[in-house]
């Protein structure tokens, strides 16, 4: 219920009924407990100051309010609850209820059948919505900013000309800002002072690891792992790279956790010569931050509200360093980082470089077919879907949002969070407009004969190349 509590509780939703009539009945709720979530019967007090929230106008009168002697529950479907509904129709009283219960009367009659057939037209409505999202999308911001690209007409020339970026970039700041809003979730507090703590947790020949702690807001703080290299000249400001973990990480598994998938690249990075920085993202026991994610909704947030808020921190610390070039601070994330790699440095402008590992997708599929085994239909990963995504960003306008910085996707054949051609149509679009506007060379995409991981080699490429940083022999 993305937004509802921040305009409508129960008693608002009863004055949306006002002045036609409303029965309320306390009635009691069939317990749910050692679930994942669990459903009592509400408090009657709690339930009688709701009630008496309930604004009427003038001539409007008040719902009507059925419970038990002593505030105990009725029903559900008390005589007195149904007496009070039949008399808003200008029916006398109902009367005793029936003995038995209205009981199936025809033979032979199945209704799964008709269930089945009742489900699948919805499910079919729903999957040709998804199909004509992309156009949608189109319409809603590429050809709205740029209305010049949206007659891609085949042609014979050999190279077109290509407009100039500008128009594009300012035209994009109010989808930068709607993205936040209206799809991540935008927290009003300001950011608290950093209130910086920090600790030395490991040691190599060539850098230093540091536990940060940050303040964000007095219930929120920002975690992560820097890595300075040891060779840093006095007055000398070198890029960071921001290394982020994916679902159920920790920030040690990128620097000295020797996985697979993250192959220690905030420490083999600080051995190039580049800061590291790997934040702790909330995305850690199951299935604790997916309740964050379904309350959070209901205030018009989104996990991704509580990560925005701490990247932002974490950009603002790590620009105040004297050895940090703040005009040069990367990021590059897998899985769940690379999902982040393209919802945080779209937004935050502050990042000059985005890299997603493990994770591009056409998202709108992603999340809601139901004919593909690896959508998230099919697996626990229930807080996925956000608000109205499919009809204003899937990844390539999320990726459209960097624009002009440089954009990369790292993607392993063998990686079955998607298929290559969904990953290759997404990215298509987003290459192709970097190539309209003349600045093809700064977005690239790297298959690789692999699975769900980061392969660290024509991304490190990319880093040293955009972010200026000469490369060094391996140690």
């Amino acid at each position: 219920m993305w937004s509802r509590l921040r305009e409508f509780g129960d008693a608002e939703l009863a004055g949306l009924i006002l002045p036609r009539a409303l029965v309320i009945e306390h009635s009691a709720v069939p317990a749910v407990t050692g679930h994942k979530g669990a459903l009592r019967t509400p408090e009657f007090a709690s339930l009688a100051a709701e009630v008496a929230r309930v604004e009427t106008g003038p001539g409007f009168a008040r719902p009507v309010f059925i419970h038990g002697d002593d505030g105990a529950p009725v029903g559900p479907f008390s005589a007195r609850s149904i007496d009070a509904f039949v008399n808003a129709f200008g029916l006398p009283a109902a009367g005793a209820a029936a003995a038995e219960a209205p009981r199936e009367l025809r033979r032979d009659f199945d209704p799964a059948p008709r269930h089945q057939r009742f489900f699948k037209e919805m499910e079919g409505h729903v999957q040709l919505l998804l199909q004509r999202s992309e156009h949608v999308r189109d319409q809603a911001f590429l050809h709205r900013v740029m209305p010049e690209l949206a007659d891609n007409k085949w042609s014979t020339e050999p190279r077109h000309p290509t407009h100039p970026p500008e128009k594009f970039v300012a035209g994009a700041k109010a989808y930068r800002e709607r993205f936040w809003t209206e799809g991540m979730g935008r927290f009003d507090e300001p950011l608290q002072p950093f209130g910086a703590r920090t600790r030395k947790v490991a040691e190599s020949a060539q850098w230093t690891a540091y536990d940060v702690v940050l303040d964000v807001f007095p219930e929120l703080f920002a975690w992560g792992l820097l890595v300075v290299p040891k060779d840093l000249a006095s007055g000398e400001r070198r890029p960071v790279v921001v290394c982020q973990h994916g679902r159920n990480g920790l920030p040690r598994n990128l620097l000295d956790g020797n996985t697979t998938g993250y192959q220690n690249v905030a420490a083999r990075l600080a051995e190039r010569g580049f800061i590291t920085f790997a934040p702790h993202n909330l995305y850690r026991g199951e299935d604790r931050y997916r309740w964050l994610s379904r309350k959070a909704n209901t205030v018009k947030a989104t996990l991704f509200s509580f990560i925005l808020a701490q990247h932002d921190q974490i950009l603002r610390w790590l620009g105040t360093l004297p050895f940090v070039d703040a005009n040069r601070i990367a990021f590059y994330g897998l899985s769940y980082g690379g999902e982040t790699a393209v919802r945080v440095p779209p937004i935050l402008e502050k990042y000059c470089l985005s890299i997603c590992s493990g994770d591009f997708n056409q998202w709108t599929r992603k999340v809601a077919a139901t004919d593909q085994p690896f959508s998230f239909m099919r697996t626990i990963e229930w807080e996925m879907p956000y608000w109205n995504l499919g009809q204003t960003f899937d990844y390539a306008e999320m990726s459209y949002l960097m624009l002009p910085r440089p954009f990369m996707v790292e993607r392993g054949h063998l990686d079955r969070v998607g298929r290559d051609q969904w990953v290759a149509h997404e990215y298509g679009k987003v290459r192709w407009l970097y190539a309209q506007l003349g600045l093809a060379d700064r977005t690239t995409i790297e298959f690789f004969q692999g699975g769900h991981s980061m392969r660290s080699e024509g991304t490190f490429d990319f880093l040293h190349q955009h972010l200026n940083w000469p490369k060094r022999p391996a140690p």
